[in-house]
């Protein structure tokens, strides 16, 4: 289970309490540092390419200055489970021994409403930036993925980012895309009250993405969760940073078509033009790759409710 190098190592020794906001199951776990860890399962149904995401973007964002709680490998016991009434729970443990994904656990902390809680246009930026990088679809206005603790802002949740990533195979052809949806990006109202700072964050965050520091990220994420070369990771990175003129014109596009009351224009078009253009590409669903990638991701691979439901948790 043992990672490359980064990423501390703990041990779980309780089960404390599943949290069933979404299809993953992920669950509280104390560890043998006296830590609470929210867990993310290998054996969920996502599978581990998500877990790969939490610890790419994650320690990404931690490396350009963005607020993330800590990340661990939490070794998993599936002993753990016997004692467990919920037989989904037990089943999960015990198809999770071994290494798993821990995020620190902020107690209080609150789910961010843009509405009550005001974020500066540089760091907002910042976020959006990076959620267009790595093509994070999960940080809209229904699922900001952002929580408010101790006065700021913290990033979390990052397993739906990198999606092109579920086929390799097909990935190269992302390499240009915009963020799907950015229109109804959380922070894009926060961004559009000084749009400038975005060209700023990408100036100076773009510097900063090259080849030594995706590598050491890459060198977190312990070796079985890997289908491919860590390297594969580093020069798909690289290529979007090289490629950015084109999303980067869409995520300024955007913050132009909001108005004077902070709404992006049409926000029920959101992404539509990118879902026509995918939907031949999306199989019998008609939906677009990166969609139906979302619904898999909170549903842990169950059908989404029909007709057209996304199955958000």
């Amino acid at each position: 289970m043992q990672g490359r190098v980064g990423l501390r190592q703990v041990a779980a020794v309780r089960y404390a309490a599943a949290l069933r906001e979404g299809g993953s199951l992920p669950g509280l776990m104390e560890g043998d540092d006296l830590g609470t860890w929210v867990v993310k399962f290998r054996g969920a149904g996502q599978g581990r390419a998500a877990l790969v995401a939490e610890v790419v973007v994650g320690e990404l964002a931690r490396e350009l200055g963005l607020p993330v709680p800590e990340i661990v490998v939490v070794d998993v016991d599936p002993q753990l489970g016997r004692t467990e009434p919920d037989q989904e729970v037990q089943d999960l443990l015990r198809a999770s021994a071994g290494a798993n994904l821990g995020s620190d656990y902020l107690p209080g902390s609150i789910t961010y409403d843009p509405l009550a809680f005001l974020v500066a246009p540089e760091l907002a930026a910042r976020v959006l930036w990076l959620d267009a990088l790595t093509l994070n679809v999960d940080r809209s206005w229904r699922n900001p993925n952002l929580l408010v603790w101790g006065g700021g802002l913290w990033l979390i949740d990052h397993g739906a980012a990198l999606y092109p990533h579920h086929d390799w195979a097909s990935a190269d052809r992302a390499i240009a895309r915009s963020l799907p949806g950015v229109d109804d990006h959380v922070l894009l109202t926060a961004v559009a009250a000084r749009p400038e700072a975005f060209a700023q964050a990408d100036a100076e965050l773009a510097e900063r993405v090259e080849e030594a520091l995706l590598t050491a990220v890459l060198e977190r994420v312990p070796d079985d969760w890997l289908a491919v070369p860590p390297q594969r990771y580093v020069q798909w990175l690289l290529a979007r940073v090289a490629a950015r003129g084109a999303w980067r014109d869409a995520v300024i596009a955007a913050l132009g078509s909001v108005d004077e009351a902070g709404r992006a224009a049409k926000p029920e078009d959101a992404g539509r033009s990118e879902r026509s253009e995918q939907s031949g590409r999306s199989g019998r669903s008609g939906r677009p790759d990166w969609l139906r990638a979302g619904d898999w991701l909170r549903t842990g691979g169950a059908r989404p409710r029909q007709p057209g439901g996304r199955g958000d948790a």
